[in-house]
């Protein structure tokens, strides 16, 4: 298994397909960025020795992520590859929804299970303003054609910054409700290209209050994973659960269980992290010696810390943005 030096036991990896994205979301990425060249990606296939490697070491979950992974060609064919290999439970998918409509049937045929869709607001000025383009009906189409195709598990994932959310909660509220999907508030965390303004820090517990004056009364769910990023609570009326990401003002770095890889092949052990480790040499050496990307992945969660610090006078912000790491 892959635990650290604090007992973590890791069984989740978050694959970044491309750092390329359709969209340029403020709290993410700046209007003008450098893409990477394609021939400095990995290929699906060194992808798929990677999710295989890791599952003999415990890894069981798999997320895709980018950028936006919607726009890596032929992503339904590395989804294939990954549900052959014995041990994998469960892949996922985190995307804007922009290029859903089109991709949502071959990806639910090549086996992909769950979709998380990241959706900050439902009226169209200020998704243009949070997003710098006009795309939000593209992003609905797209959330209903998955759920046409057979999508059962999606999730809708809201960063809430304080100025925009207080108008936006209630409404995705409804509409997730409305469409039995699982909404996820995320506070505004310090990894954009921009100076974070901790006055935009919209907590969990103001979060919960909007909901509850706003939309219906909630509880604690009764039944989640102590090991997921959100807590979850559910409305007294049994209509939707909702999930709150407190990255900020209630840490759970103490019981993560993620590691991630970069498109170009770097491993990461946390979002925030400063040091990576790249494996992209190991995997086009030739002949590829699998013990050394075995060790590589043990490095990186052997030397994982503690937690983020993002409270004290520690904390760095780290030279990556959000879509050069993977959400």
């Amino acid at each position: 298994m892959l635990i650290d030096t604090f007992g973590r036991v890791h069984n989740n990896l978050r694959i970044s397909v491309t750092d390329r994205c359709n969209l340029r979301c403020t709290y993410c990425m700046p209007e003008d960025v450098t893409f990477l060249d394609r021939a400095e990606l990995l290929s699906f296939e060194e992808m798929a020795t990677v999710v295989r490697v890791a599952v003999g070491q415990g890894i069981n979950k798999v997320r895709l992520t980018g950028g936006e992974p919607l726009l890596r060609r032929d992503l339904p064919k590395l989804v294939e590859q990954l549900v052959t290999i014995e041990g994998l439970i469960d892949i996922g998918l985190t995307t804007n929804a922009v290029l859903l409509a089109q991709q949502a049937q071959a990806l639910k045929d090549a086996g992909l299970t769950r979709l998380n869709i990241s959706l900050d607001t439902l009226d169209e000025d200020r998704f243009e303003q949070l997003t710098r383009r006009k795309a939000l009906g593209p992003v609905l189409e797209g959330i209903a054609e998955a759920q046409r195709v057979g999508f059962t598990n999606i999730k809708i994932n809201a960063v809430a910054i304080r100025g925009m959310i207080e108008h936006d909660a209630a409404p995705l509220a409804h509409y997730c409700r409305d469409r039995g999907i699982e909404l996820r508030f995320i506070e505004y965390m310090p990894i954009g290209a921009e100076e974070w303004e901790r006055n935009k820090l919209f907590a969990a517990h103001e979060i919960l209050e909007l909901l509850e004056s706003q939309v219906a009364p909630l509880r604690p769910a009764s039944n989640f994973d102590p090991n997921a990023p959100a807590t979850e609570f559910e409305y007294l009326d049994g209509r939707g659960t909702v999930g709150i990401i407190a990255s900020v003002t209630r840490p759970f770095c103490t019981k993560c269980n993620r590691l991630r890889l970069t498109a170009e092949g770097k491993l990461r052990n946390c979002l925030f992290s400063l040091n990576e480790i790249d494996i992209k040499p190991l995997l086009r050496r030739q002949p590829m010696e699998e013990e050394l990307i075995v060790a590589a992945l043990q490095d990186c969660v052997r030397s994982k810390w503690e937690g983020h610090e993002i409270n004290s006078a520690k904390f760095i912000k780290p030279l990556r943005t959000m879509h050069s790491i993977g959400g």
